[in-house]
């Protein structure tokens, strides 16, 4: 079912779907503010940001933009370029504006949720995968029939061997959708295992998917729940949540519209990607999070501060430090960290001159990157909804040239 009008929100409010809570009451969780100057950046060099995303709007790649740029634990700049939608109407950006964040979702919601269940002791890295979903397939070598079982760790670093995706349109066809079940079966069962775990690399939202059930099966919670409580309330957060068109409709007037549908109308506070929306109903592992830069900002001034700030705690800070780590066991050509990009040599989104083996970063299909350097706690936060009004063009260099100005601006 599709919410996408913003005259149905008191009824979304009143309806009762597969329901994702709303967040408690916490007190609101955002970073102070300082000067580039006081942060030790140049302001004339930092500045050069604007230009480079204007040139992306002029160029029809994005319809606008919000950028947040976080040292240590302040916000040093934030600023919204363009306009938030183009259809149905034209509406300006504002930096509060809520985006569908994509793949991001894997870090800030699965992975930081994930290193929890870690840290706590309820899974272990290398604990099998078929420990908690006892029919799911290993790898097994097609020349000797030797089978090797697929472990978290893999799942977490992309090196598992699983399919990138699954046929949504087949899945729907076979199960109806929505049908988070049944998707983690055919996952579970039917998807190709491509390689022997641990010696390649190939980025799988399946493999996310696949965490979500494990952490669902062992907290007894869904996936947008425990996110929810554990870590967005948990860090103060007011403007981060999966599924807002249900849980959060007071937001709804800042969330920014995605892809047009072929009823003319943009999706709006639905998760864009088909796995998420069509077969999990906005709680999946592989994307789901609405959120804003403020708030990213304050999840990316905790990871870079060893898990906590203002007080508030998501991580100890040797789980922050093993999650940035890459594991030793993994071919070294992968260089994932744990649920984030760290150094398998793809340095598009990073630019040039962050830290090569000490610097987080992802993607989200949509137009959102988070950027974070470990070494210099430096994050670089790039927001835009870059598959509205149409699912097109490339934000790779925009966002590499967006890291290096930053970079560039610091001075001590």
């Amino acid at each position: 079912m599709k919410y996408r009008l913003l005259g149905v929100i008191s009824l979304l409010a009143a309806l009762s779907v597969i329901s994702c809570s709303g967040p408690s009451s916490a007190a609101p969780g955002k970073l102070g503010r300082i000067s580039p100057e006081k942060a030790g950046m140049n302001p004339e060099k930092l500045v050069r940001v604007d230009s480079v995303i204007n040139k992306a709007i002029g160029e029809h790649l994005i319809p606008g933009a919000v950028l947040s740029v976080v040292r240590g634990d302040k916000i040093v700049y934030l600023k919204a370029y363009g306009n938030k939608s183009v259809v149905p109407d034209t509406v300006a950006m504002t930096p509060d504006v809520l985006f569908d964040m994509a793949s991001v979702s894997k870090c800030v919601g699965t992975t930081l949720s994930f290193m929890q269940l870690i840290e706590n002791g309820q899974v272990r890295l290398t604990d099998n995968v078929k420990m908690y979903i006892p029919d799911f397939a290993p790898w097994t070598d097609p020349e000797t029939g030797e089978e090797v079982d697929i472990t978290v760790q893999d799942l977490l670093t992309h090196s598992s061997g699983l399919a990138a995706y699954v046929n949504v349109n087949r899945v729907a066809s076979l199960y109806g959708e929505p049908c988070p079940d049944s998707t983690m079966a055919y996952i579970a069962t039917q998807v190709k295992r491509n390689f022997r775990p641990k010696t390649d690399y190939l980025y799988s939202c399946l493999n996310f998917v696949t965490l979500q059930n494990i952490l669902q099966r062992v907290t007894g919670e869904k996936l947008c729940d425990y996110a929810q409580h554990h870590v967005f309330d948990k860090l103060g957060l007011k403007h981060t949540c999966y599924r807002p068109a249900e849980t959060r409709p007071d937001l709804m007037p800042l969330v920014a519209p995605t892809e047009v549908q072929p009823d003319g109308l943009p999706l709006l506070g639905e998760v864009h990607d088909p796995i998420a929306r069509r077969l999990n109903a906005g709680n999946s592992g592989n994307a789901g999070v609405f959120s804003n830069a403020e708030d990213l900002s304050v999840i990316a001034a905790a990871i870079m501060n060893g898990g906590a700030i203002g007080g508030r705690r998501i991580l100890g800070p040797k789980t922050v430090e093993m999650m940035a780590r890459v594991p030793a066991d993994n071919a070294p050509h992968i260089g994932r960290a744990l649920g984030w990009d760290c150094c398998n040599g793809s340095y598009s989104i990073k630019g040039d001159m962050t830290d090569r083996t000490r610097t987080l970063d992802h993607t989200g299909y949509t137009g959102t990157s988070v950027v974070m350097d470990l070494e210099s706690k430096t994050a670089i936060i790039l927001l835009s909804n870059r598959v509205h009004p149409e699912d097109k063009g490339n934000l790779a260099r925009v966002r590499a040239t967006v890291s290096n100005i930053v970079a560039g601006s610091i001075e001590e």
